[in-house]
């Protein structure tokens, strides 16, 4: 679920093809891509739930602005994954219902 040939930004560079690891399963990444882009080209489209009402967010602006996209990253919660580049070996977490906002 990846573009593979954008109009502006040309043709995609699978040649930087790292893994990065959402609750210890490894998916596959382009190094630098945003973490948001690199889970919804996994499939992933819920990133974390509502603490009260339990709904379900996801990448909603994609530009930093809200925390719909907020994960743990290697160790630190409430992380915007729509504006942090992917890294080998980063380790993602959903988080917990007591951490969602």
């Amino acid at each position: 679920m990846r573009i593979n040939q954008h109009p502006v930004l040309g043709r995609a560079d699978y040649s930087k093809m790292i893994t990065v690891y959402l609750d210890d399963r490894p998916i596959p990444a382009v190094r630098g891509e945003p973490v948001a882009a690199a889970l919804y080209a996994a499939g992933r489209r819920t990133l974390r739930f509502t603490r009260n009402r339990r709904e379900p967010r996801g990448m909603f602006c994609a530009v930093g602005r809200c925390t719909d996209c907020i994960m743990e990253i290697d160790g630190t919660p409430g992380v915007r994954t729509c504006v942090t580049p992917a890294s080998p070996g980063m380790q993602i977490r959903t988080p917990g219902q007591g951490d969602c906002t």
